[in-house]
């Protein structure tokens, strides 16, 4: 009796690898436009997360941070003694998060189009302005 080796052919294997192939090129974008887009809802999360805590500390010592102070000021207490003596955080429990690009994130005590301040990331580019995914998101300066 003959023992047979058993096993793929190399054509065999290259045929399963096309097919993988075009299975990833189909299924590839749209799986990435998926963590693109999850992505952007994870940095409109967290700008509402940072205005809650900012508002959380500004009814704790009666304003809201500095430009200097910046958004540090949720999770360190104040120089300015008036305001570290009422200082109830941290407010934040996991420390100042980056944005989803690994940015920071931007604030300013100024009026934004809509809120009493300005927060935002600057998205995926990292750069003002932009459309799509590489749009700022939060609530945006004034232009």
């Amino acid at each position: 009796m003959k023992s047979r080796m058993q096993g793929f052919t190399l054509l065999e294997m290259i045929v399963v690898l096309v097919i993988i192939g075009l299975i990833m090129g189909l299924v590839g974008p749209r799986l990435f436009s998926q963590a693109d887009k999850a992505k952007v809802q994870t940095a409109e999360t967290q700008v509402r997360m940072l205005k809650g805590a900012l508002e959380t500390m500004r009814l704790d010592i009666g304003r809201f941070p500095t430009a200097e102070e910046g958004l540090q000021a949720l999770v360190t207490r104040p120089a300015d003694a008036r305001a570290a003596g009422r200082w109830e955080g941290p407010y934040l429990d996991d420390g100042l998060p980056a944005d989803p690009w690994d940015n920071a994130y931007r604030y300013e005590p100024v009026p934004s189009e809509t809120q009493p301040i300005t927060l935002y990331s600057l998205g995926a580019d990292g750069k003002p302005g932009g459309e799509s995914y590489d749009a700022d998101v939060g609530y945006l300066p004034k232009r």
